[in-house]
């Protein structure tokens, strides 16, 4: 009992690593569209869904906020922090709502997450910055959340599959 809790722990770990090692990277890819700001593909995401549907909600909910917190200490500042904690709140909700109820695909989830993630960033950015109009770019976010969310589905279904054909954790 105690060793498994303790590999759980070690893995779970690891995809904190994983996470912030992807959180990385995407910040060496440059910008896909430069007229657009704020687009990017959500590599990190990749292994929250993973948890998500390997360990639950909680744990997830755990990945994505360590993650959230080192990324922002190392590549960040205090207002990424704030959308991205917005962005990944509001997401990771509705992923474990749609997950529990299980009528969409590990892809669809991931779709919804990053639509949401997307939504949240907007509603905050409303909020802090009162200006109501920014709602007119969740056209141009739906649609590379959309892109993004079958991308990150896609891997993170990919990985799943393998650790349980392979008897991982």
């Amino acid at each position: 009992m105690k060793n498994k809790k303790l590999k759980k722990t070690v893995f779970l770990s690891l995809c904190i690593t994983f996470s912030l090692i992807l959180s990385y990277v995407e910040t060496l890819i440059p910008p896909i569209w430069s007229a657009v700001p704020g687009i990017k593909i959500g590599l990190a995401n990749i292994a929250v869904i993973f948890v998500l549907y390997r360990f639950g909600a909680g744990c997830a909910m755990t990945v994505s906020f360590v993650r959230l917190v080192l990324a922002s200490l190392l590549f960040g500042n205090p207002i990424t922090f704030i959308y991205s904690l917005s962005g990944a709140v509001f997401s990771l909700f509705v992923m474990a709502v749609l997950r529990k109820i299980g009528i969409f695909s590990m892809i669809g989830v991931s779709i919804t997450g990053a639509v949401s993630h997307n939504l949240g960033q907007i509603l905050t950015a409303m909020l802090l910055l009162e200006t109501p109009s920014l709602r007119y770019y969740m056209a141009v976010l739906i649609f590379t959340g959309t892109l993004s969310g079958i991308f990150v589905g896609l891997c993170s279904a990919m990985i799943l599959k393998r650790m349980e054909k392979f008897g991982g954790v």
